[in-house]
């Protein structure tokens, strides 16, 4: 990326800050270039997880806030489907799994609909519909509160629902990763289904694109150590790839055009 790119990039950040949206016709006057110059900045700082990009504009993205479902699938769809597809290849036909909430969870399950005799347990309306016409599959849907927003199923009654399965793999997707490992949601009603997988899979998955390493929501879900392999698409940060090593997580680095893997122990 050339100097001029960054500071215009720079003053695009700094401006849908000030005023936390802008179209695109606006930030082109004012950085005095076309609007597909800004279209284009704009598309590749959302995927970069700096702002969320609109129709005709973009907002700025606060680290401690979740924004929209529809944005959300949408950002970094690319990377996510890649992360999905990794993450599937290492699922056998006949595997049972949990399956949480989250959009790169949903892509990991699109992923699965050529697989035969899966076993789901799943607190996602989304994930259940994607996998309904997988052949032989065995579908069990949590029960809870149906959250219309994005199709999460919580409450105390999902998570008691999961608890009730011992299932081979369990895979989780998460608003946000701390410096220090730890796994971190915006909504509390989340929480105690994510946990109840990592107790109850022999196996646990987590899928994140590198957004995730930028967000703090509030809420602690566990620690990343927990967990057994972990697919992203851009390396971590030093201080987690240390953590992944000394915990002995298998680190998977996915790109969107081909498939690249950076482990830290014998894949799973």
């Amino acid at each position: 990326m050339t100097a001029g790119v960054k500071e215009r990039r720079a003053r695009i950040l700094q401006f849908v800050q000030q005023h936390g949206y802008a179209a695109n016709e606006d930030l082109a006057k004012v950085l005095n270039v076309t609007v597909q110059t800004v279209r284009r900045d704009v598309n590749s700082m959302a995927a970069d997880g700096i702002v969320t990009r609109h129709h005709g504009g973009a907002s700025a993205i606060s680290p401690t806030e979740n924004i929209a479902y529809s944005d959300r699938q949408i950002l970094n769809l690319k990377q996510k489907e890649a992360i999905g597809q990794k993450a599937a290849l290492a699922i056998p036909s006949g595997a049972s799994l949990f399956i949480n909430i989250g959009t790169t969870t949903e892509a990991f399950a699109r992923c699965l609909r050529g697989h035969r005799g899966l076993r789901v347990i799943t607190n996602n309306i989304h994930v259940a519909a994607l996998l309904a016409p997988a052949p032989e599959c065995n579908l069990i849907i949590a029960g809870g509160t149906v959250r219309l927003r994005d199709g999460g199923i919580v409450g105390p009654a999902a998570a008691a629902m999961i608890e009730q399965y011992r299932a081979d793999f369990g895979v989780i997707g998460i608003s946000g990763i701390d410096d220090d490992g730890t796994l971190l949601d915006f909504d509390a009603d989340e929480i105690s289904a994510a946990q109840a997988i990592i107790q109850n899979a022999r196996t646990v998955f987590l899928l994140a694109d590198h957004t995730k390493f930028k967000r703090r929501p509030m809420a602690r879900v566990g620690h990343i150590s927990e967990i057994s392999a972990f697919y992203t698409d851009q390396p971590p940060p030093p201080a987690l790839e240390t953590i992944l090593r000394k915990a002995g997580v298998v680190l998977h680095v996915v790109n969107d055009t081909e498939f690249s893997e950076r482990k830290t122990r014998k894949p799973i």
